[in-house]
């Protein structure tokens, strides 16, 4: 469900090198390994290039503070995360679950599971121990199929998912930060997140390609 890993893309790159591939698949794979963000984020040391849009909308949006609750949902590889337990620091919590397996992060309290499923609900309730969290982050995506109208129903379900929980989760006044496709059922979204946010803003961080469909919701002011 996360956004991919840089080191695991890069990986796969040399992998499959030898095997023939679609021009489509070419300009991909020579975009991906040519990407500023993809290069920044080695240096850096985050796990993903999507590190970076994260921190582009806190910086404009104030989301994530010093000694906050972030509850990351679809978390692996982690890049999210990282950010999240940087900007809270020691004395802020970050709870993250992905159905993914992901590796440790200091501050970064992991379920994995399907967050949607009654028992690892259970585990991330018993795991924010009956806090509620300031902010809940979705970078959650849909393995992609090539047919655009499924792929659209795949995304909004998981974001409409991502809402729901985050309903359940938030304090009042929290905020909601969640990626979304611009397709059917988009409008639609936007109205439900208006019906629980005091305000709702759509950004477009630069690290987010030109070319993607992707925008980021965000949702400030939890109506309780």
């Amino acid at each position: 469900m996360g956004s991919g890993s840089v080191q695991c893309c890069l990986s796969a790159v040399n992998r499959w090198q030898p095997m023939a591939r679609s021009k489509s698949s070419n300009r991909w794979l020579e975009e991906h390994v040519n990407d500023p963000f993809v290069k920044q984020a080695q240096l850096d040391g985050y796990r993903s290039r999507a590190s970076y849009k994260l921190l582009e909308i806190n910086d404009r949006d104030r989301l994530i503070q010093p000694t906050m609750l972030v509850v990351d949902l679809g978390s692996a590889p982690g890049g999210w995360s990282q950010v999240a337990a940087n900007l809270v620091g020691h004395k802020g919590r970050v709870v993250a679950s992905d159905i993914l397996p992901m590796d440790n992060i200091a501050g970064v309290e992991f379920i994995q599971g399907d967050f949607t499923e009654q028992d690892v609900f259970g585990q991330i309730m018993v795991t924010l121990d009956g806090a509620k969290a300031d902010v809940v982050i979705s970078d959650m995506a849909p393995n992609i199929s090539g047919v655009n109208a499924a792929d659209q129903a795949a995304s909004m379900y998981l974001i409409e998912l991502a809402l729901d929980m985050a309903c359940q989760v938030l304090k009042p006044k929290g905020s909601f930060v969640a990626k979304v496709f611009h397709g059917e059922g988009y409008d639609d979204y936007i109205k439900a997140v208006r019906e629980v946010f005091d305000k709702v803003v759509v950004r477009k961080p630069d690290s987010s390609r030109s070319r993607s469909r992707e925008v980021y919701l965000v949702g400030k002011g939890f109506k309780a």
